[in-house]
């Protein structure tokens, strides 16, 4: 389908290292792109032993985008983007939440970062009419037990989809958003470790199985494409099901 073919096109997927946010970038070089991933390590081997990772024929570069420093110092090799998906992500357990450094910590990551790096892209963004997808999360419409912040965040990033959405329509940018279910990756594995709490999950799962970061891709396949072309400010729920109960 000529319509989900990227040839020629820019795409930078920050927090493309692993997960989904590698999963959407694989997609998107598949489909003949120019794929760049931000990631936190020193360089691309260092995700050599990590199993949710290959960054092959992928451009990395290390970001911390827990520092706004870091993101404006980054080097952007290309005058126009045609495709931003910002998927970076991060969660603390055993009640690191509830105390102000990993709150903060949290949401410098999945929230604060994200309007960081929309500014420093914009420009070229806009010089293509690009598309911007937010990676929220399921979260955003549900409580967490146990981490707050982590909630707080991704409720927080649906909110920032809306909000660019029609802030910067008009500049021809458009802005949308995939909130993912549980999806297997380096963040869900105290869930998917751990056989009782996986059967568990499953069970409240009408269609029965976790997602993948291909699922994922797919998606914000389709919404970075012309086929997506008047959809603006919108997240998809993308949980097999999961919030129907």
């Amino acid at each position: 389908m000529r319509e989900l073919d990227f040839s020629g096109k820019t795409v930078l997927v920050i927090g493309g290292s692993s997960g989904i946010g590698n999963g959407i970038a694989r997609g998107f070089l598949e489909r003949g792109a120019e794929v760049h991933v931000w990631g936190t390590r020193a360089c691309a081997d260092d995700y050599a032993d990590s199993p949710d990772s290959d960054l092959e024929g992928l451009h990395y570069l290390q970001v911390d985008v827990a520092q706004a420093a870091q993101i404006d110092a980054a080097p952007t090799p290309f005058e126009r983007l045609d495709v931003l998906v910002q998927a970076q992500g991060t969660v603390l357990y055993d009640r690191q939440e509830f105390e102000p450094e990993g709150f903060r910590r949290v949401l410098d990551v999945n929230l604060v970062s994200l309007m960081i790096c929309a500014r420093k892209l914009y420009p070229q963004l806009k010089a293509c009419r690009g598309a911007m997808i937010i990676i929220s999360s399921a979260a955003a419409f549900h409580s967490t037990r146990g981490n707050p912040a982590y909630n707080a965040s991704k409720t927080g990033a649906f909110g920032l989809t809306r909000t660019l959405g029609e802030a910067w329509a008009r500049d021809g940018i458009r802005v949308n958003g995939i909130a993912p279910g549980l999806v297997q990756s380096k963040l869900t594995r105290i869930t998917t470790d751990h056989p009782d709490r996986l059967e568990n999950a499953l069970r409240g799962i009408p269609l029965g199985r976790l997602g993948t970061p291909q699922d994922m891709a797919n998606v914000a396949l389709f919404l970075a494409s012309p086929l997506a072309g008047y959809m603006l400010g919108q997240t998809l729920l993308v949980d097999g099901g999961m919030l129907l109960a």
